[in-house]
């Protein structure tokens, strides 16, 4: 059995609950003394640092939720001082402003170890060329997998994503064998595959490590056939650290989240109060080891449940399942997050657009597609055809340059979309994960 670091990776777990309980310990008096926003949530919440003796007090603790960051943009929760920082990350949020991610020299250190445990779980070493294929950038996901690739000692080839032409000739001459990008562009490339002239088999690729957005079971199989790889999952978010969070090991029963890293919790989103091991909630992650911007007990909205058993790789770090949905109305389409309010803000700057719209989300041939269905005012739906069509463009124009990628505007005559005297119905999302 290959490990990266097999004294943690296979901790007994009572020694790791241990380790979580100094962690948590020395994270809470790290924030409650250099970040004023987690010393007023705790002070209100009656709480302080001294009555924290372990895992057990976890729960005293107050939610941090993404609301909490956008408040304090763009560097409220920065616990280390600004001269430590040697990264800042950001992804898109309901408002327009970024949700920023900063990272200390320790904190990049320790997501690239734990990228490299990942990598090895898909079965690559230090003789291993690993195409990265995410997005460079703001986006922590192909720095996140660039730098777990050098930690291993494996050669990173920073390809980013697009241009999938250059990506097949890559693939095919250098004989890379592990890809890291979102699914839903690796079925891309394999279709294109044909089209390239290019068969599975002149690649050498073994493995793929695939996150970003959610997948099926369906996606996984043809993604193994249509590239000839054994196709593995990881999660992760930015705000947390990035990709490397969790990832399956070989036997693919969930994915091991790094709890020396971390501390994971299911809650009933509704209730707020912990759900037992084995039930479907709201999985929340508190950072212990990060000192550039550590959160406690942070509320990722996604639905999935936790499996402590000892999993048959001899990894002993626990389990989560598949997320199956989300407690918010955030999507993730081709692996950027998307808030309905931000596409209906940029809707509504266009006058000849009525409040009235829905967004159609839908996964053809593997990839997610998003199409926004908006009614017209009455002048605009008595106009000649290209000004309708210039408003059209327009309309996706302002849209794709609020979310960052691009979205399909269909106009709607006057009164055609269904009313609601409730909440109305937004987001009509037809994937199945």
């Amino acid at each position: 059995m290959a490990y990266f670091q097999e004294s943690i990776e296979t901790m007994e777990r009572g020694a790791l609950r241990e380790l979580q309980s100094r962690k948590l310990k020395e994270v809470v008096r790290r924030v409650y003394d250099t970040v004023p926003a987690y010393r007023v949530k705790m002070d209100e919440a009656g709480v302080r640092p001294e009555d924290i003796k372990g895992l057990e007090d976890l729960t005293r603790l107050p939610f941090t939720v993404k609301h909490d960051l956008r408040e304090n943009y763009p560097f409220g929760f920065v616990s280390a001082d600004m001269s430590q920082i040697t990264r800042i990350h950001a992804s898109s949020g309901t408002t327009g402003k970024l949700t920023v991610a900063c990272y200390t020299k320790k904190d990049v250190d320790d997501w690239a170890d734990m990228f490299a445990r990942c990598l090895v779980m898909a079965g690559a070493d230090k003789n291993s060329k690993v195409h990265v294929a995410y997005g460079y950038g703001l986006f922590t996901g192909g720095l996140g997998a660039h730098y777990g690739a050098e930690r291993l000692g494996a050669a990173a080839i920073p390809v980013s994503s697009g241009n999938t032409a250059r990506q097949i000739s890559l693939l095919k001459d250098f004989q890379s064998d592990i890809i890291c990008c979102t699914p839903s562009y690796a079925i891309y490339i394999a279709d294109e595959l044909e089209k390239f002239g290019v068969k599975k088999e002149e690649l050498g690729l073994k493995a793929g490590v695939f996150g970003a957005e959610p997948w099926t079971e369906e996606m996984r199989r043809q993604i193994e056939e249509k590239l000839g790889i054994k196709a593995y999952d990881i999660y992760g978010l930015s705000e947390i650290m990035g990709p490397g969070v969790s990832m399956e090991c070989e036997a693919q029963c969930g994915k091991h989240i790094w709890e020396d890293h971390f501390i994971a919790e299911i809650i009933d989103p509704n209730t707020l109060e912990p759900l037992p091991y084995g039930t479907v909630g709201e999985l929340v992650l508190t950072t212990i080891s990060k000192e550039g911007m550590p959160l406690i007990r942070y509320r990722t909205r996604d639905l999935c449940s936790l499996i402590p058993d000892k999993c048959s790789c001899g990894r002993t770090h626990v389990r989560m399942t598949r997320v199956i949905g989300r407690s918010d109305d955030m999507l993730i389409i081709r692996g950027v997050n998307v808030f309905p309010s931000q596409i209906e803000s940029a809707l509504l700057n266009i006058h000849e657009l009525q409040p009235f719209y829905q967004i159609i989300v839908d996964r053809v041939n593997m990839l997610d597609t998003m199409e926004l269905q908006v009614e017209m005012s009455e002048a605009l739906s008595k106009a000649e055809d290209e000004v309708r069509l210039a408003v059209k463009s327009l309309a996706e124009k302002e849209v794709g340059s609020s979310i960052g990628i691009s979205a399909k505007v269909t106009l709607l005559r006057p009164g055609s979309l269904p009313r609601s005297e409730g909440k109305a119905k937004r987001v009509i999302d037809n994937r199945k994960y």
